[in-house]
């Protein structure tokens, strides 16, 4: 897309120091040179130009900060043309000062600020002379010229806000936020889709199975979508943890009840933490619970397997399995069952095979599984959790969700979910773990997503797992430096009245 430069980066910086900066003094022209007289003897050869007289000198050298910015002051008996430059490896700015020269005591001073590293002169000689301030994060800077005293005041500012806005399609805007902050640079990107205008939200797995990861690139290969996001958390073989339903089928169930957004027939968005409960009825009536839906199986397990887990059920011995089709058993095996389409399969082990085992092909069983009667009728659901907003309000449930200090803990780079009050869906990721981004913690996010317009709100899997793509094209920076395999993501897609 032409409204994204591939592969640049945004510093700070760039407000002012993206731009090379030229402060041209005036200088006098040289006087004209009169006509040399008729049959005057030959001119004596010129020397070569000699460098010209020192323009300036720096007598000191004073230094201010505090939390909105870091000043420094440098006095001088005269302020050349200067030009200042960015330079993002390694991350400094440079002040360019014709003939000037350094004549304090010191060639560098060092600083205890979290944002600026040192303050170099560096003669270059033949004129050339600069000041070289390196920086540990980015800044804004702002340069400006005292007449009287005669100073150079160099503002590096922490505070700062930056937004660029596109409009992807009708209904679908992106929006580039950047944001100085005491701790550091926060880079958001923001998707705002009117879910009213054509567009839907649904999770989509890797390679279409859970079994197995892909890149949200490789995913969004497959998707005629407008946007992508990543999604729940996961296992390493891509096995969702938590929450996943598809076209009205359970993907994946959660062991503990964690926040979930849920998509409604009509295409609206709604969030909670629903729980499962699932069992089968034999035929003598009995219940056996149901633990898991297309996930590996452990000792005394009842698991499900329907076909969105894999081609087999990729269990090793130890078990029974039961494939059961329209309320009937239709075959037995020991391990490793096809899973057929229109069918799931009941594998058992352990002590719940041994209740099992009466069971023959042609018995009759019921296979109940709910999430409750509202989010029974819900099409598409994903969870992932903590809760960050609820009701127009901060509602941050790390604890009441079981959350360990891998999801709690810190700033990091963040993926979150959300909607506002008419009804439009907020996908949004934060980079982090990065020079130009540190990342938020949840409490952070979830004032971030207030500020959007948020009324509900939630976590999604975060650090180097956060990314965007819109199209084709990712838009963040992942934490990784590459894009990483996940389970799972959640695709902007078109409905049939889409324009």
């Amino acid at each position: 897309m032409k409204w994204i430069q591939r592969g640049q980066r945004f510093l700070a910086v760039a407000m002012i120091m993206g731009w090379v900066l030229v402060f041209p003094v005036v200088q006098a022209a040289p006087a004209p040179v009169a006509p040399a007289p008729a049959n005057s003897p030959a001119r004596p050869k010129l020397l070569p130009p000699q460098a010209p007289a020192t323009a300036a000198f720096i007598k000191g050298v004073r230094t201010h900060a505090n939390a909105d910015a870091f000043r420094i002051v440098l006095d001088m008996t005269a302020i050349p043309a200067f030009t200042v430059n960015a330079v993002e490896m390694p991350l400094q700015m440079e002040i360019e000062l014709p003939d000037t020269v350094n004549q304090t005591p010191s060639t560098q001073l060092s600083f205890n600020d979290p944002f600026v590293e040192n303050l170099r002169f560096v003669d270059l000689g033949g004129g050339r002379f600069k000041a070289v301030v390196s920086l540990k994060l980015p800044v804004a800077p702002k340069v400006s010229v005292m007449s009287s005293p005669t100073r150079l005041v160099i503002d590096l500012l922490k505070n700062y806000a930056s937004k660029n806005e596109y409009v992807i399609a009708p209904g679908v805007v992106y929006r580039e936020l950047i944001k100085g902050r005491p701790e550091g640079p926060v880079k958001s990107h923001v998707l705002e889709v009117d879910l009213k205008s054509g567009y839907a939200l649904k999770p989509v797995l890797s390679n279409d199975s859970v079994v197995g990861t892909e890149t949200l690139s490789e995913m969004a290969g497959r998707v005629d979508g407008v946007a992508m996001i990543n999604g729940p958390y996961y296992m390493r073989n891509g096995e969702i943890l938590g929450l996943m339903k598809i076209d009205r089928t359970l993907v994946s169930t959660p062991d503990i009840p964690r926040t979930s957004i849920g998509v409604t027939q009509q295409g609206k968005l709604v969030f909670d933490a629903p729980g499962f409960s699932g069992y089968i009825e034999m035929p003598d009536k009995s219940r056996i619970p149901i633990d898991g839906i297309n996930r590996a199986r452990g000792q005394s397990e009842l698991i499900l397997y329907n076909t969105y887990y894999a081609f087999w059920t990729l269990t090793s011995g130890g078990g029974t399995e039961y494939i059961v089709r329209d309320g009937r058993i239709v075959e037995i095996r020991e391990d490793n069952s096809v899973i057929p389409d229109g069918a799931v399969v009941l594998s058992a082990s352990g002590r719940t095979a041994w209740i099992m085992s009466g069971l023959k092909a042609g018995d009759r069983i019921k296979v109940i599984q709910t999430l409750g009667p509202v989010w029974d009728e819900i099409v598409h659901a994903v969870s992932a959790g903590p809760c960050l907003v609820k009701n127009g309000e901060i509602y941050v449930t790390t604890l009441g969700e079981e959350f360990g200090s891998d999801v709690a803990g810190g700033r990091a780079p963040r993926t979150a979910i959300g909607v506002t009050k008419e009804g439009k869906a907020l996908l949004v990721v934060v980079d982090g773990r990065r020079r130009h981004s540190v990342g938020l913690t949840l409490l952070e996010l979830a004032q971030f997503m207030l500020e959007q317009g948020a009324v509900e709100a939630m976590n999604l899997d975060g650090g180097g797992s956060s990314q965007m793509i819109i199209g084709r094209q990712i838009v963040n920076e992942p934490s990784d430096g590459r894009e990483r395999r996940l389970g799972a993501g959640i695709a902007v897609i078109r409905t049939t009245n889409a324009k």
